[in-house]
This record gives C-alpha cells, structure tokens and sequence, in this order.
C-alpha cells in the first residue's frame, strides 16, 4: 500500500495560503477575515471551532468568533449572519454544524451572503458548481466549494494521480460530501458513480472502480473485497470508536493490497481546514 500524506499536502498548501495573505497586506493592508458560529456547546464542535480559528491565525487570517446559547432561535441565528453579511470586515462566515435544533439549519445557511459563504452550502454556490463544465472553470471563477470535496480534490491533484478517464464511485450522497464531490469529479472529467445505503451490489461495483471514495460514515464499512488491485482508495470517514479514531475502510484489510489510499487520521481531515482557509482567500478577492 502507498499512503497519500494528507497532512504533508496540507500544510505546503497552507504555507502557499500564508505567504499570499502576507502579500495582500503588503500590497493593500488589508487581510482576510473569517467569522465563525458555534450554537450551543457540542464538544466535537468546539474542538473543530478551536482546529480553525488557530489555523487562521497560523495563515495571518483574521478570526472573529461567536458563540450563541444553545437555546438560540432560528431568528438569533440569522440575525447575527445578517449582521455579519452586511460587516465590510468580514469575508467569510461559517456556522458549525450540526445544530441543537438542525431542522432549520438550511435556513439559516441560506441566510448567508452567497459571497461569504466558505462551506459552499448555500444553494447559489452548490448551483454554480453543478453548472460548472471543468475544473478550470471553477477555479477561474473562484466558485466556493464544500471544503471536504475540494480538498479530496486537491489530495488527488499534489499526489499526481489522474482523474481523468477513470472510473470513480462515490458513496455516499450528503449535501456536505457526496454529491459537491461527485461534481468535482465530472469537472476533472471521471466517469463517476453515485452509490448510498439503497445501492445494490455496491461490493461488484466499487471492485470495478479506478477511484473508491468512502464517505458513509459507517466504521470499517469497506473491506479488501470491495476494491480491485492498484485502485485508489479515500476514505473520508472520521468515526469514534472505543478503539480510537478509524475510517469508513478497514485499514487492516486492505494494507497489504497494491492500493494508493489515505489514512486515518491523516488523509483527508486536515485537508478540510486547509481548504476552509483556500475558500477564505477566494471570498476575500471577491469582496474587494
């Protein structure tokens, strides 16, 4: 097995990221600002809301945090987006999800200035993206893409592994994962397959597949039958369990197969923040 240093990745793109918004101040003096919501104080949430603010500030971006009651309203929670839309400080806004109540946690991602929004949740972006005919076109156009999807993305790029004319299965259909990465896949010009818990013969078919994205968030879900010799394997799945953090793919399984896969922790996740910082930069140029 070749192991895919996510973390590696990471952070020599997180040092390009610094060195540009070393440059913006320089030249302009100013720097990008990110404004971030936590509701209420889930402690996955809190330790996530930590992870990003210390990333911002090791890249000089700016960070501005607010935490509301865990009783705040759907009202609360647009207000202060309002607030924060009509800010000139800020660039970007992210609210950590999941919610207390997350029935209206569209709603309130809706509320969000398309412009700032640095999850690409909101439905203009997702639009953009779904109308987007290659990847240079969304990088062109600065289109704000679901940070996990976009680092995948960036994972296959920095590890010099094709895209193009392969065959990739993508399981799991989530607003967050699944369907913004199976788009990104088309951009870069895979054939790409959408699976989910209603797929039959998922095993055939991911055995089939040049790329196997686990995103399903079912520990070890994946074993060595599922995946052909010399396919690519990310597993985007972070579980808990008694034993420790593990992915979606059964590590010990498939290690000794001739696969390129990314591990966990190490693959993927890091690659998240990073691309909420890319994202941060991308709102900042389209503000000013």
């Amino acid at each position: 097995m070749k192991l895919i240093d996510g973390k590696k990745i990471s952070n020599e793109l997180r040092l390009g990221i610094k060195d540009q918004v070393k440059k913006i101040k320089q030249e302009a003096g100013k720097f990008p600002c990110l404004a971030t919501i936590l509701v209420g104080q889930n402690p996955a949430s809190q330790v996530y809301i930590k992870s990003k603010i210390k990333a911002c500030q090791e890249a000089g971006i700016q960070s501005l945090h607010h935490n509301l009651d865990e009783n705040s309203s759907k009202e609360d929670i647009i207000s202060l987006i309002n607030e924060l839309n009509k800010s000139s400080e800020v660039d970007g806004i992210l609210l950590q999800l999941p919610l207390p109540n997350n029935e209206y946690a569209q709603d309130c991602i809706n509320a969000i200035s398309p412009l700032k929004d640095v999850d690409g949740l909101h439905p203009f972006n997702a639009g953009l993206l779904n109308l987007s005919k290659s990847w240079d076109e969304i990088i062109k156009k600065n289109i704000l893409v679901s940070c996990t999807p976009l680092g995948v993305i960036y994972l296959l790029h920095k590890s010099n592994i094709s895209i193009e004319g392969k065959t990739a299965i993508v399981i799991g259909r989530s607003n967050l994962v699944g369907k913004p990465l199976s788009m990104l896949l088309l951009a870069n010009n895979a054939t790409v397959t959408m699976a989910h818990s209603k797929t039959k013969n998922l095993k055939e078919m991911c055995k089939n597949a040049d790329i196997v994205i686990a995103a399903v968030g079912n520990p070890k879900f994946l074993n060595k039958d599922f995946i052909k010799d010399r396919a690519t394997v990310i597993d985007v799945g972070i579980n808990r369990t008694p034993d420790g953090l593990c992915g979606d793919v059964d590590f010990n399984s498939v290690k000794d197969m001739n696969i390129t896969m990314t591990p966990v922790p190490g693959g993927v996740g890091p690659m998240t923040i990073t691309m909420l910082l890319e994202n941060t930069l991308k709102a900042f140029k389209k503000g000013h």
